[in-house]
């Protein structure tokens, strides 16, 4: 059996990072940083803007939240120009370094571009070597720019020609936008993995992650970018091309079940309205006989609630969420430590005592977690604690954007669900069905077929794209390296 980490090792999926680029409007960084703070789930760490002014770039990156770097007036004038595209990143490996921070800019004969990135390219180690190899100096240990330096070395002429070249030579999982000073561009790759849409405010036109983006802005959804898509915004107006080979969509179902804020839409599907929907499958699958449902906040919230709507069970607040407790926090000494998980949840004990209580989370990592809170409800007088899992069992690591601890590293890897239970405390444990999931997304013939419309991998091992890499023995995500060889 593995060994698990301290409980301070973060026990939760990160996403690598959130896009918004706008063109046309006068106020296009503010218009940005207020994009990317509707955008901050999906990474804390850092987050850059740049913007174009008609004569030149101006950008400011920084690490810490949105909120910290760009409230100030003073940061968004020296921001100016009607065409912006930002960034808010999230890393694990090591420290996170401000030459990391995107968007990457650069100079070209064709003038200057920036770019940012959310995913992973399965292969960007390998071409990273092979431009070492040219002559090509890094400046960052990003994978976006091994894109930078491809669309550099191209032999094509048109902006949007050398970007179509630097991806067709690259595999993985991505959405980009970028900005030279003549358009705004965004993509998404052949699978469509990573969200990428299109939105509309007065004459003025967005490309974000996702739609809540856009409402911070007043902003109307236009489309999702299809997979394979290249979306072109300038003076013109918007067109858009597919230059890459026809692939079956994956987008990332685990968007619907954690990434994605739950206000925002996805393929046209409100994943508020998805999360309840798979919290009633997973009643219809798993209910035991239960006086409370209860959420283990914040994300398994909407899941509660539509496994109590459907269960007719009632559901309560019996874990309530410090919100002003931030990853950074210090804790000096082991018993301190110990007591960690009350830093962000208490037991609302008036509540539970006395109860047969269901607890309802959106995934289980390394389990660390779990245990804490389970522990929490039996000290709080629960009679009976019950654990019920908005996923399936997560057994494989990531490769596409998503940051997962190694194989190894996670729970449902190394324990069956009944073992997992026992080391768990809880009297009983059930995680969704795959076909009960993909049930709840609207997809009633379950995952087989051409039906499968949806990258599972992270639940079933099958890895849509190929992870060259990896297979290489090279590292899983680039972008999370400190340092290369």
């Amino acid at each position: 059996m593995p060994t698990y980490p301290p409980f301070e090792k973060d026990d939760a999926f990160h996403d690598e990072c959130g896009l918004f680029g706008i063109y046309g409007d006068v106020d296009a960084a503010a218009h940005t940083a207020l994009g990317l703070h509707a955008l901050q789930h999906r990474g804390q760490e850092a987050a850059g803007i740049v913007s174009y002014d008609g004569e030149q770039f101006h950008t400011h990156r920084a690490l810490g939240l949105v909120g910290d770097n760009f409230s100030s007036q003073e940061v968004i004038t020296k921001l100016p120009g009607g065409c912006a595209i930002g960034h808010v990143r999230y890393s694990t490996t090591g420290e996170t370094l401000l030459r990391n921070v995107q968007p990457l800019f650069a100079e070209f004969k064709f003038g200057g571009l920036a770019i940012a990135h959310n995913g992973n390219l399965t292969n960007a180690h390998t071409m990273r070597r092979q431009l070492v190899d040219r002559g090509c100096i890094f400046q960052s240990t990003s994978d976006t720019e091994t894109i930078i330096h491809l669309i550099a070395t191209s032999e094509y002429g048109k902006v949007v020609d050398r970007l179509t070249d630097a991806l067709q030579q690259m595999v993985g999982a991505y959405s980009l936008v970028a900005m030279t000073r003549q358009k705004l561009i965004g993509v998404r790759d052949p699978h469509g993995v990573r969200p990428l849409v299109l939105g509309r405010v007065g004459d003025s036109w967005i490309m974000t992650s996702e739609t809540c983006a856009l409402d911070i802005i007043g902003a109307e959804y236009v489309r999702d970018i299809d997979p394979g898509e290249i979306v072109i915004i300038d003076e013109k107006g918007v067109r858009s091309i597919k230059p890459f080979q026809k692939k079956q969509d994956r987008f990332c179902i685990f968007e619907y079940i954690y990434f994605a804020r739950p206000d925002s839409r996805i393929t046209n599907r409100s994943v508020y309205n998805v999360r309840k929907k798979i919290g009633a499958v997973l009643s219809q699958e798993s209910h035991v006989p239960a006086d409370l449902i209860v959420p283990v906040p914040d994300s398994g919230v909407p899941s509660a609630i539509g496994y109590a709507q459907e269960s007719g069970v009632d559901f309560d607040l019996g874990i309530i969420r410090n919100h002003y407790v931030g990853r950074t926090f210090i804790e000096p000494t082991e018993q301190i430590r110990h007591l960690g998980v009350r830093l962000k949840h208490n037991a609302n004990s008036a509540l539970v005592k006395g109860k047969r209580v269901i607890l309802v989370d959106d995934s289980i990592v390394r389990g660390t977690t779990s245990v804490k809170i389970v522990d929490m409800m039996r000290n709080a007088g629960a009679s009976e604690v019950h654990m019920r899992i908005a996923s399936p069992p997560t057994t494989h690591s990531c490769f596409y954007g998503i940051d997962t601890p190694e194989k190894s590293q996670l729970m449902a890897n190394n324990y069956s669900v009944e073992e997992m239970a026992k080391h768990i405390g809880v009297d009983s444990l059930a995680f969704i069905s795959v076909d009960g999931m993909y049930r709840a997304v609207g997809v009633d013939q379950g995952r087989q077929g051409e039906s499968r419309s949806y990258c599972d991998a992270c639940f079933t091992g099958e890895y849509p794209i190929p992870l060259t890499d990896q297979e290489l023995g090279n590292p899983k995500q680039l972008s999370l390296l400190v340092e290369q060889d």
